[in-house]
């Protein structure tokens, strides 16, 4: 009889195909195609998540269970207890560059400044405090903000990309003499992708040309209503020139982090995210962190980037050596090995040992690549028929305002099986870096209608895993959406040979990598393309594009009879005369046929 009962197998989080294959006493090739059939690409070298693994077992007749790693516990901090109390909101300036944005903040800073024992600024770390007093009945309390001077949109939206949050409010600047522009428009998407709630300064207000009711009814297309048009949105008049009503702007922040309950643990393990890094003479490698929860004190020893450094001093925003920072404080840290990434996270742990052990454990976890699926039009198609997202994010970018304002109106009235269709962002002309960060914090899809996309900007999508699907027909795009929210899409890969190069010298290689020179045959090469690579007239293997390199510049193109260096990732040993094919790889979604 046969014996149905799984066999139970423990696997960590990041898996080694190999591992896989050996765990569940297979060839890698079996492993490799049931990975292929379930849209996911690895080679014997490569990794996958545990989930996924988990999947490929039971289809071998195993049943998975994460192993205990050496994780990060409450045993390895510090305290115990979580006692959740007040904390003060940190508030992120953006809008439309000469909308006053740097002059506001300024006005804020010299008629609010916290008094401080140094008596004022010392040094500029990206972020600072203001105190206000809020009257309420015949009371009065002191109210403590946080202000990140550093972020525009585009630093916001890379934070947020990475999983990174900081931001409890964001006040959008609108000068209310041109009202709303492109850039203000990207500030509102990044905002609401973020979930955070928004506060109109509508600034410039000393202008003679003011018009604050062209800036609501403006803003007011984006679903940004003033309260006192019935909606949610508080919109203050302001000039931050001779400082009417920054009061006034500051108390309706307040009142709107009132109504978030803004609080934190101070009893916890302390945490903190990296805004601003640098090498700063005498100090050595240095960040500006916004305290997340904890109390950050100087010899603290934490974790960063899979390394681990001791506080060597703190200072608070005006440059004062301080002892402790609580939530929300921002502070400048001095001790690290190496400059951390923006976004990071820093994290306190009981002792140098455990910092070591944990440390040694997520850098040998790090340096194996772990494949991640892809997010796409399709992928998000697929999401929806399988109940996992309520709501399909896109963003649009289309070639003139006609074409823009023709998708729009189509895709108003769609909808799928209990899945909303949201707009994330849309825009004139080139797929930008702001699309692509905006679709990663989203887990949206990028819709281009008759635009190019910049080589740089593929790269980036590549490494990002987000696909761009590109249109040139409307009702083919409204065709697709209406399919993906009913979850019946496929993709279809669309191959276009752009160019050829002939390697002429090898300048350095490794296992996984390398960098040669040569002459463009035909066409032109770019960044970001997959490179199939020919051997006298036989295919060898494929690599994939890193950069490319005239002179001593990075290029985002090189045309046929120049010379030039591409670096490459691939396993390929890489000969003299050997032919690049650069390969420009698209996704054009189509299963629906059109009625009629």
């Amino acid at each position: 009889m046969e014996n149905n009962e799984k066999i139970k197998i423990k696997l960590p989080s990041v898996v080694p195909v190999k591992l896989l294959a050996e765990e569940l006493k297979v060839s890698p090739i079996e492993i490799i195609k049931k990975l292929m059939a379930s849209g996911v690409l690895a080679t014997i070298n490569e990794s996958i998540d545990y989930d996924t693994a988990a999947i490929i077992a039971d289809e071998f007749n195993f049943e998975a269970e994460i192993e205990q790693e050496n994780r990060v516990e409450d045993k390895d901090f510090v305290l115990e207890k979580k006692t959740m109390k007040d904390r003060p909101p940190v508030v992120t300036v953006m809008g439309h560059v000469d909308h006053g944005k740097t002059k506001l903040l300024d006005a804020i800073r010299s008629t609010h400044i916290i008094e401080t024992e140094s008596g004022g600024i010392t040094q500029h770390i990206g972020a600072y405090q203001t105190k206000i007093e809020i009257k309420e009945k015949e009371k009065k309390r002191e109210k403590i903000i946080t202000f990140l001077d550093t972020p525009g949109h585009e630093a916001f939206s890379k934070m947020r990309a990475h999983g990174a949050n900081i931001t409890d409010l964001v006040i959008l600047v609108v000068a209310a003499d041109e009202g709303v522009k492109p850039q203000t428009v990207e500030a509102i998407s990044h905002a609401k992708a973020a979930k955070v709630p928004i506060i109109v300064a509508i600034n410039k207000m000393d202008k003679p040309e003011a018009d604050p009711d062209r800036v609501k009814r403006d803003l007011s297309q984006f679903n940004l209503i003033p309260e006192e048009w019935g909606g949610k949105t508080p919109m203050v008049p302001v000039s931050a020139k001779t400082g009417k009503n920054i009061n006034e702007l500051l108390e309706t922040v307040v009142l709107a982090a009132d109504l978030e309950e803004l609080k934190a643990s101070q009893d916890v393990p302390a945490a903190g995210m990296v805004i601003e890094s640098k090498i700063q003479p005498g100090k050595g490698a240095v960040a500006t962190v916004i305290v997340k929860e904890g109390i950050f004190k100087a010899g603290d020893v934490f974790l960063f980037d899979n390394e681990f450094s001791k506080i060597r001093f703190m200072e608070d925003w005006t440059g004062k050596r301080i002892k402790e920072a609580k939530p929300s404080d921002p502070i400048l840290i001095a001790g690290f090995k190496k400059t951390p990434k923006v976004g990071s996270i820093i994290r306190v742990v009981k002792d140098e040992k455990t910092a070591k052990e944990v440390s040694q454990r997520l850098q040998k976890e790090s340096s194996i690549r772990t494949i991640t699926k892809s997010s796409g039009l399709a992928e998000l198609s697929q999401e929806a028929k399988e109940g996992k997202i309520k709501e399909l994010n896109i963003i649009i970018r289309a070639d003139v305002k006609g074409s823009l304002e023709a998708i729009k109106g189509s895709l108003e009235d769609i909808s799928g099986e209990g899945v909303k269709l949201n707009i994330g962002s849309e825009g004139i002309g080139a797929v930008t870096e702001s699309d692509i960060n905006l679709a990663l914090a989203s887990h949206g899809a990028v819709i281009a209608f008759r635009v190019p996309t910049p080589p740089q900007i593929l790269k980036l999508a590549d490494i990002n895993k987000v696909k761009i699907s590109k249109y040139e027909i409307i009702y083919e795009l409204i065709d697709d959406v209406t399919a993906a929210l009913e979850g019946l899409l496929e993709p279809e890969i669309i191959e276009t040979v752009i160019g050829k190069f002939e390697v002429i010298k090898v300048f350095h290689r490794e296992k996984d990598k390398g960098i040669v020179g040569g002459k463009v045959i035909s066409g032109k090469i770019t960044p970001g393309t997959k490179i199939r690579v020919h051997r006298e007239a036989e295919l060898i293997g494929e690599i994939k594009t890193e950069s490319v390199q005239s002179g001593k510049e990075k290029v985002n193109e090189v045309t046929k009879g120049f010379e030039c260096g591409v670096s490459y990732i691939g396993d390929i040993k890489i000969k003299i005369k050997d032919i690049f094919e650069f390969i420009l790889v698209e996704e054009k979604v189509r299963t629906l046929k059109k009625k009629g």
